[in-house]
C-alpha cells in the first residue's frame, strides 16, 4: 500500500470498465449525501479544487461538504465518463438543488481526477457553472 489506510477498488491503471465502475462509484457517493462516506473515497492529503475553494485534506473535505448539503438541498447528481488513463479519470457532470429561498439550480460541470496506486483519489480539479432553473424544467429526479 502507499501509506493510505485502505485500497479503494477499483484501482488504477484504469480500464474502460474500471474506469466505469469508479465514475458510479462517486455518483452513488456523493448522492448519499454523506460527507464522511464521500470523503473515504480520497487520501488523508488529498488536494482539491473547487470552483475557487482550494483544500487539503478530508478534515476540509468532509467540512466542506457538510456545509455544502445545508445549502444545496434535495441534491441529485449525474456523472458521465468522459476520459481515463493510467491513474486518471475525466468526468462531466451535472447536479440539480435548490437553495433556501426554493430556486432551483442546475450546476454544471467537469472534475479531473488523480488516484494513488491504492484506488484512493489523491488530487481533483473541478469547474462548475450554476444556472437557475424551474422546478419544472429539473432533470434529474
Amino acid at each position: 500500500m502507499s501509506g493510505t489506510t485502505a485500497v479503494r477498488p477499483p484501482v488504477p491503471p484504469f480500464t474502460e470498465e474500471t474506469a466505469r465502475a469508479k465514475v458510479q462509484a462517486a455518483e452513488d457517493a456523493w448522492n448519499s449525501r454523506d460527507p464522511e462516506r464521500v470523503a473515504l473515497a480520497y487520501t488523508e492529503d488529498s488536494v482539491w479544487r473547487n470552483r475557487d475553494r482550494f483544500l487539503t485534506g478530508r478534515a476540509e473535505i468532509r467540512a466542506f461538504l457538510a456545509d455544502k448539503w445545508q445549502r444545496e438541498l434535495d441534491y441529485r447528481l449525474r456523472k458521465e465518463l468522459w476520459a481515463y488513463t493510467g491513474n486518471r479519470i475525466s468526468v462531466r457532470f451535472e447536479y440539480e438543488w435548490h437553495d433556501t429561498a426554493g430556486q432551483w439550480w442546475r450546476s454544471h460541470g467537469n472534475e479531473q481526477w488523480e488516484f494513488d496506486p491504492d484506488g484512493l483519489m489523491r488530487r481533483r480539479e473541478a469547474s462548475i457553472n450554476d444556472v437557475p432553473i424551474t422546478a419544472a424544467e429539473r432533470r434529474i429526479a
